[in-house]
């Protein structure tokens, strides 16, 4: 054992070097700081607390981090809401006002104009370290599925309240996460999907998922097991049920793939315990949903939303008596597009209606559009004006009989606000229980750019930059994602807007990896060809200095999770390119990946080292071990979180260690280790305190002053 050398002019805290050696299908891999891998340890307890020290210390010094916080706080200081679920005359949505730490659960009784509170995740925890992570109502809006979490762990527990009373009445279901729950008629039994007891396979207790039947009021000991005995440990289940309570729909994946296996039954052909799934979809390279509208016979049409013989997706339909014979059996109702993907659809149903009705949102070059098609014959019928050049999601149709529809829309400018379609006008409106209005936030202009990757491909990335100012070379963050199919969409950002009123440009890229363009231009970025993901960001980052957005020396580059990847494949391979670096929850050691957190669901994305030709290309762009002593690296800061079951705080120490170790740069490496939150959902508070932090690092890197400061 060694101990490392002290970069000037920081002094690091001492870190140990193991002689840790593995052999990787004949080639040699060091790995000094395995020992960081296990935080139980007392020598991790004590080296977490001295960089925990370091950082603070550090922190301390940085001019205007208070001016950043509160320019953070009165930014995300906005309104709220999702898309309602209306069951029985009941409407349910989380809504979450200025000011408060975290969404709360709504309920409005049939007629009225107002609604109360279900829950409240601040309430059942002034700490604010529980999250309310899913909820369903059952189909009579009596009863509601609830799972929460604590200290960001996302390992829910299920319980079933009263709705009437709030009073709980079943539960808590423990080893379940996030679970979608299929409902059925009465409310006296769901769908769901729970994770095995892990004293059955130790070591694997985030895996070996199940679908089961649980009957409201028993324990979960006896609930049925209905689906995923004898699949691949890593499969991901989802349920999903018609809202007249007839139909079943349960949808595989392996681990974080994107092909599906789909299945659907009829509950009223056989037991519930054993219902009779048709196999809609199985091994086929495709990703497939079902909708199905309430009221549907076994000889009316089902929808599907696929890219099955449409590389950026169409909608197809077929009767579920005829869904066996697979695409043979499927009418293509929603045509594919050249030019655009498909990311959602939602059926409107009612008497009112002449025909069943189609919202598609597509993103064309990472932009929302929204086309109304009759489903009887697949005609585009019309289009959904919006208010910009944004975002749509969360689809929902109304219940049985409906000729409504809800879904949200956001853009850099705007915060997310629910809008409501009606199928009789086609028309859309401001839904009237959805947050209040929010005005469009001033001082930043967006314009979309395009350019030439390291091979010619063309690449888009959104410029955000500050209003009634010349456009001249400024401070620049740039950031990306580039991974799992993801689509970096324009979205209302806090940090994106108080970086640019402070006088600095935002780069928001879409790479090679993502969805921007379909399924094709996420496997040019994944597996073997998830360097072409990096060469992107690179060119992303060159055009910055081309174009005259910046200028050399005043780009910094920051990324979450996929993204904390790309920004540390960023800063190791090209590091004289970046004055300071932002690591949030990322995955850094590539060649461990599959062997904490989630990794092992996410071998379909990057590949595994137990195959000689996919451990190659791991090694070879794995930042942890792309460090090289003597190397000028910017400054660092690597975010990371206790309770995060996903990526593994381990990633977070070992670079932080290696860098600290090898770095001849000017710019401290720091380590950010915030106790009691995971990888996602936190308070608002936590959230806030994170931007600021990540924005003060980086903008005192670049020279840009805290908001308040002088302009450069």
């Amino acid at each position: 054992m060694t101990s490392a050398a002290r970069p000037a002019p920081h002094a690091y805290p001492r870190t140990a070097r193991q002689d840790v050696v593995d052999e990787l299908h004949g080639v040699p891999v060091p790995d000094p700081y395995r020992w960081l891998e296990d935080a139980r340890t007392d020598a991790v307890i004590r080296w977490d607390a001295e960089q925990e020290a370091l950082y603070a210390a550090e922190r301390a010094a940085w001019p205007g981090r208070e001016r950043w916080e509160a320019e953070v706080a009165a930014l995300t200081a906005v309104d709220r809401a999702t898309p309602p679920r209306v069951r029985g005359g009941r409407v349910f949505w989380l809504r979450q006002d200025a000011g408060q730490e975290q969404p709360v659960l709504m309920v409005a009784e049939p007629g009225a104009e107002s609604g109360r509170v279900l829950l409240d995740p601040q309430v059942l925890d002034p700490s604010g370290r529980t999250v309310l992570d899913a909820w369903q109502p059952s189909l009579e809006g009596e009863l509601l599925a609830l799972q929460t979490s604590r200290d960001g762990t996302e390992d829910s527990r299920l319980q079933v309240i009263d709705v009437a009373t709030g009073k709980v009445v079943d539960g808590p279901v423990d080893r379940v996460r996030k679970s979608s729950v299929a409902w059925l008629p009465g409310g006296g039994a769901f769908y769901y999907v729970r994770r095995l007891d892990p004293r059955l396979n130790p070591g694997e207790e985030q895996y070996h998922r199940r679908v089961w039947l649980h009957r409201v009021g028993t324990a979960p000991g006896a609930d049925a097991l209905v689906f995923g005995e004898g699949r691949d440990r890593t499969q991901f289940y989802s349920v999903s049920g018609s809202a007249d309570g007839r139909w079943l729909g349960i949808r595989a994946t392996l681990g974080t793939g994107r092909r599906t296996d789909l299945y659907l039954a009829d509950l009223t052909a056989g037991p519930l315990e054993r219902p009779l799934l048709v196999p809609v979809q199985e091994n086929t390279p495709a990703a497939t949903r079902l909708h199905v509208a309430p009221g549907t016979g076994p000889r009316d049409p089902v929808w599907l939303r696929t890219d099955h013989g449409a590389a950026r997706g169409h909608v197809v339909a077929c009767p579920p008596d005829a869904l066996h014979r697979g695409p043979e059996a499927w009418r293509e109702v929603v045509e594919g597009r050249p030019d655009a993907v498909l990311t959602d659809f939602a059926v409107v149903t009612g008497p009112e209606l002449d025909h069943p009705l189609g919202l598609a949102a597509w993103t064309r070059h990472t932009v929302a559009e929204v086309t109304v098609h009759d489903l009887t014959d697949g005609t585009r019928v019309g289009s959904v004006p919006l208010p910009g050049s944004g975002t749509v999601g969360g689809f929902a149709a109304g219940p049985a009989g409906s000729h409504e529809a809800w879904f949200t829309y956001t853009d850099f400018a705007t915060p997310t606000r629910v809008l409501r379609f009606d199928g009789r006008t086609r028309r859309v409106t401001g839904w009237e229980h959805g947050a209040r209005s929010a005005p469009e936030a001033e001082g930043a202009v967006t314009r979309q750019v395009a350019f030439p990757s390291r091979d010619g491909t063309t690449v888009r990335m959104f410029v955000i930059s500050p209003t009634g100012r010349p456009d001249v070379p400024r401070p620049a963050l740039l950031t990306g994602y580039g991974g799992f199919g993801q689509i970096m969409s324009p979205r209302y950002r806090p940090q994106i807007l108080a970086w640019v009123r402070a006088g600095g440009v935002f780069a928001w890229a879409g790479l090679r990896g993502g969805g921007e363009e379909g399924e094709e231009w996420h496997l040019a970025g994944s597996g073997a060809n998830k360097q072409n993901t990096f060469d992107d960001f690179a060119a992303a980052s060159d055009h910055l200095l081309a174009a005259g957005w910046a200028e050399e020396g005043r780009i910094a580059v920051m990324g979450s999770s996929n993204g904390g990847l790309l920004v540390g494949a960023a800063l190791t391979q090209e590091p004289e390119k970046y004055a300071a670096a932002v690591c949030r929850v990322p995955l850094l050691d590539m060649v461990r990946f599959e062997s904490s957190g989630l990794g092992p669901s996410w071998v379909p994305e990057y590949g595994s080292v137990r195959d000689p030709a996919q451990a190659r290309t791991l090694l070879g762009y794995s930042p942890y071990h792309r460090v090289t002593p003597g190397v000028g690296y910017p400054a660092v800061l690597l975010a990371a979180s206790d309770g995060d079951t996903r990526t593994d705080p381990l990633h977070a120490r070992k670079m932080c260690a290696a860098l600290q170790h090898a770095t001849s740069g000017s710019g401290p490496v720091l380590l950010r280790l915030e106790r009691g939150v995971g990888h996602g959902a936190r308070a608002v508070s936590r959230v806030v305190a994170l931007e600021a932090d990540c924005l003060a690092f980086l903008a005192g890197r670049v020279g840009l002053p805290a908001p308040g400061g002088v302009a450069p």
